[in-house]
């Protein structure tokens, strides 16, 4: 049985991992639950799994969590970064899937890892701010991450029986969002509400409009390039609106292995649990006649200028990436909050990586650095241009 600490439970990954978590409870087991504001519904996930211990963003939190807690048997309840990082580094904890939001995500799963547990990875943060990092202490504790992405996942299927020599390329396939057909002018005008109506998926806020913009693909991008050792050339993107083929490996004689699927996070979120076996489930299956045709074509970088930034910083290196990403998320909760337009999205992102000379990352602490250099560099930008 594996004994799992779930970082970002009250998250729409974590709410599906525990689906997956209750449907198999001869198989798992959760010990410990990490939430950020979402009090009501923890206390639920509390109930239904009986952890061992919780921890939460805030202060103000953990005091309504603990109030409306039984006085036997309740959870240690743990604060903030430290409790965070707490969690996932329990003795008692073998297995740790990361699916806080952002960049906060790092750190916790950065220790996870050096504490020797296994990772199921959904936070794609953690490998565009720090992947060289990451990947060498995991093969230096000899521990695994597992991606959850669906991208990543099918990449990870698709692998499976063949050489990693023979490999030519790998193709990630994007929706193309809520926008990909609307004229470039009218993307001037669209709204949060909009932005938020994915056609394909059910994900949080900041990773819907990161796939509006299309920098979630640039994102997982740089989260392949590290999870599967690639060069940047080895990696193609394809705009696929349906959504069925999550991705597509070539190999040097042309053969193309490509995962399909209805696109339904639970399947990755339980093949990273069950790795590699694949469990039962009961959603629909794929009726590719229903589906139809499935269509592909190349992304239009004008259009999609943050595809292109994220793009830019992969091929610089270093601490681009962490700042890019800091950068976006500055961005995101700024159109969230109404302050800035869509296309003010890209704008201020490049103007924060214009200002950044790349530093080698050679510690998470030059990580950090980097995001927070990014953040307040996009901060002063933000105030400047748009107040």
């Amino acid at each position: 049985m594996k004994k799992i600490a779930l970082l970002g439970a009250t998250g729409s990954i974590g709410v599906r991992t525990l689906e997956v978590v209750r449907a198999h409870p001869d198989q798992y087991a959760i010990v410990a639950l990490s939430a950020g504001r979402n009090a009501a519904l923890l206390l639920e996930q509390i109930a239904s799994f009986r952890p061992l211990a919780v921890a939460v963003l805030e202060p103000s939190v953990a005091a309504q969590v603990a109030s409306r807690l039984p006085k036997e048997d309740a959870p240690q309840i743990l604060v903030g970064m430290d409790g965070f990082v707490r969690l996932a580094t329990r003795e008692d904890v073998d297995t740790v899937i990361s699916a806080m939001t952002g960049a906060a995500g790092l750190l916790p799963t950065y220790e996870a890892i050096r504490a020797g547990k296994h990772v199921a990875l959904a936070n794609k943060e953690t490998m565009v701010m720090a992947g060289a990092l990451v990947m060498a202490e995991a093969r230096k504790r000899g521990v695994s991450i597992l991606p959850i992405d669906s991208e990543h996942s099918a990449v990870l299927q698709s692998l499976r029986g063949h050489p990693r020599e023979d490999l030519k390329r790998v193709i990630l396939t994007a929706s193309g969002g809520p926008f990909r057909d609307i004229p470039l002018e009218e993307m001037e005008y669209v709204t949060a509400d909009q932005a938020l109506r994915h056609p394909n998926w059910e994900m949080g806020r900041k990773i819907t409009v990161d796939s509006a913009t299309l920098m979630n693909k640039g994102l997982e991008v740089i989260e392949a390039k590290w999870l599967f050792d690639l060069k940047m050339d080895q990696i193609d993107i394809l705009i696929h609106p349906q959504s069925i083929v999550h991705s597509m490996v070539e190999y040097k004689d042309g053969s193309v292995i490509a995962q399909m699927g209805i696109p339904d996070m639970t399947i990755p979120i339980a093949y990273a649990l069950s790795y590699p076996r694949h469990l039962d489930n009961a959603l629909a299956p794929l009726d590719l006649k229903k589906v139809g045709t499935l269509s592909f074509k190349s992304p239009d970088l004008n259009r999609f200028r943050c595809l292109k930034l994220a793009l830019d910083a992969a091929t610089a290196g270093a601490s681009m990436p962490a700042v890019l990403n800091g950068a976006n998320e500055i961005a995101v909760d700024a159109f969230l909050a109404g302050r800035i337009g869509f296309l003010d999205i890209p704008d201020l992102i490049e103007e924060t990586m214009h200002a950044h000379v790349p530093l080698p990352v050679e510690s998470i602490e030059a990580v950090m650095a980097s995001d927070r250099w990014a953040r307040d560099r996009a901060s002063e930008i933000l105030n400047r241009r748009f107040t």
